[in-house]
């Protein structure tokens, strides 16, 4: 087995057996194509073994496939042995080797230790290995995570408040190394709401200067899973809110507004006219609605 590039293989699924074909030879009842070549370093291969042993009551030999791979210490194969290990209620172990990696210092690991506490009745513990380690954005939402299990979303929001700054300015929502003030006023929102404190979370989440990240804008979804559509209306009809537009459509799809989706995206200078992206997305629901004409015709 090469262990040097297991991390690389499991991000990109490139230079070995990926996990749908290592799946779908099972399926096939490939069985001893897959066991072999789990004894080759094939990660995807010994993973979808071990599971299928598991399966059959053979949780010793699962472990044996998946014990040279833990054993070179790369995270992709300890957090994918610890998913196992609890899954078949061996819950200290799977915590024991992912403490290993977190003390070792490796930076996916505390993530996903606390996370792991947390789901197993010690998320105070977790909560305070992650506190000071809040400046990371990603140990930054763990926190928020974690802190509803823990009871303690005042002391989560206050330490998120105190890090948001108004004289920062950032042209991306990965300008920051640490927790950047955008993400900041999303995870303090995500608090503010889940205690029922709406307005509040609408009014964090208008302070953002970036609006869209990975394709969803959480003001809009936020005004959507509320139903505060005149809100969502008002927001989508700014500029640059081109997300927004997409989730007012898709709440009038789901209340069975046909006409009003269409009316959102349909005058001849909305947004199926100026956006590509837009037009595309109209085209799909143009479609599902029997129009395929007029699908074609945008």
């Amino acid at each position: 087995m090469d262990a040097t590039d297991l991390d690389s293989r499991a991000r990109t699924q490139s230079g070995c057996i990926p996990p749908a074909l290592a799946s779908r030879l099972l399926e096939r009842g490939l069985a001893d194509v897959v066991e072999a070549q789990a004894g080759r370093g094939q990660w995807f291969c010994a993973l979808a073994w071990a599971r299928a042993l598991a399966d059959r009551g053979r949780e010793a030999d699962a472990w044996e496939v998946l014990a040279p791979y833990v054993a070179t210490g790369r995270w992709t194969a300890v957090v994918g042995a610890a998913g196992l290990l609890e899954g078949w209620g061996r819950v200290d172990e799977a915590i024991d080797i992912t403490r290993k990696r977190m003390e070792a210092g490796h930076p996916q690991a505390l993530d996903a230790y606390t996370r792991l506490l947390a789901r197993h009745g010690r998320a105070g513990e977790a909560f305070d290995l992650l506190v000071p380690h809040v400046d990371d954005r990603v140990i930054a939402t763990a926190l928020v995570d974690v802190a509803v299990v823990a009871g303690r979303d005042e002391e989560a929001a206050a330490l998120l408040a105190g890090r948001i700054r108004a004289d920062h300015r950032c042209d991306g929502p990965w300008c920051c190394r640490g927790l950047d003030p955008d993400t900041a006023l999303s995870l303090l929102a995500t608090i503010r709401e889940r205690q029922g404190h709406i307005d509040e979370a609408v009014a964090l989440l208008h302070r953002r200067r970036i609006v869209s990240v990975n394709g969803r804008d959480e003001l809009a979804d936020l005004l959507a899973r509320h139903g505060r559509v005149g809100e969502l209306r008002a927001y989508a009809a700014s500029d640059g809110h081109q997300e927004a537009v997409g989730r007012l459509m898709e709440v009038l799809e789901e209340g069975g507004d046909v006409d009003g989706a269409i009316a959102v995206y349909g005058p001849i200078d909305g947004p199926a006219a100026r956006d590509p992206n837009a037009a595309y997305d109209f085209a799909q629901f143009l479609t599902r609605h029997g129009r395929a004409e007029e699908a074609i015709a945008v």
